[in-house]
């Protein structure tokens, strides 16, 4: 099996990592706007050799794992070249918008879009993890809309790396996805923000940082070229979202204002059903 990866980042690069050791023939080649990128995932084998977009016509899986603002541009002139036998799938974090532009490809059967909610703070071919999906859910959108055989050809891949399947709309997806993944990367770059700006003296924030802090503000550390088109394709659903989480944060604020800190004991209590919610899903 050739399998060719555009975008050898951390998610591009695990999916080489993860693919190499479920399927030992592969044979992996890569395409990167970056060339230091390309050498540095040829030095650590994620790929074993560099390719142009046109040279998917040779491969019969093609991984696009690029940000979300070039992602359909990407994905259109990978139709245009590939095998009519050839899986085509993406990683992002919005599908709407994806899939409404090349819902009329002459070869959009060839297309899965997919989202393995995966990931780290970090970025480049250095953060691949050979198991980042793991136990990992994927959504899968528009399955209905890809040719069975490549479905299959597709959830073999995700099988074998050990990931949940679960079917969505792109619409539904990103909604959901807004609250689950895009309000929690805003809330840490904004709680990282209002620290730095506080605290000009740094060591301070070093010093007196604890391990809550670190983890809530560790997607601070997240790549602003990925999440600020995040944040601008999913537009209405992050709006919404943070229209909710200010509120909240508002009400609770209003809370200590008035000394009623008897329900502001009860809104924490009430919140601490979340814990249970999270241990179902792992």
């Amino acid at each position: 099996m050739k399998i060719h990866i555009i975008g050898i980042g951390l998610i591009g690069g695990s999916f080489a990592l993860g693919i190499r050791s479920a399927f030992p023939d592969v044979e992996i080649v890569g395409t990167d706007a970056s060339e230091t990128n390309l050498e540095q995932a040829k030095q650590l084998s994620l790929i074993v050799n560099s390719a142009e977009i046109e040279d998917v016509k040779s491969a019969d899986v093609v991984i696009v794992a690029v940000p979300v603002n070039v992602a359909t541009e990407v994905v259109k002139k990978v139709l245009d070249h590939i095998s009519d036998y050839t899986l085509v799938f993406d990683a992002g974090s919005t599908k709407a918008q994806l899939c409404e532009e090349i819902a009329d490809h002459p070869k959009r059967r060839n297309f899965l879009a997919a989202h393995p909610i995966a990931g780290t703070e970090f970025s480049g071919p250095g953060a691949a993890i050979p198991n980042l999906f793991s136990n990992k859910t994927n959504i899968i959108c528009e399955v209905e809309k890809t040719a069975f055989k490549l479905q299959e050809k597709g959830l073999e891949i995700f099988q074998k790396l050990g990931m949940r399947i679960r079917y969505m709309d792109p619409q539904s997806h990103d909604r959901h996805i807004a609250y689950v993944s895009h309000l929690s990367h805003i809330s840490s770059f904004m709680l990282g923000k209002t620290v730095l700006e506080k605290e000009k003296n740094e060591r301070d924030i070093f010093d007196l940082a604890g391990s809550g802090f670190a983890s809530t503000v560790r997607l601070a550390k997240s790549s602003p070229a990925m999440w600020s088109p995040i944040f601008q394709q999913n537009k209405k659903n992050v709006l919404e979202t943070l229209n909710e989480y200010i509120h909240n944060l508002s009400e609770f604020k209003k809370l200590i204002e008035n000394d009623d800190f008897q329900e502001v004991y009860r809104e924490m209590e009430r919140t601490n059903h979340i814990t249970s919610i999270l241990n179902g899903i792992n």
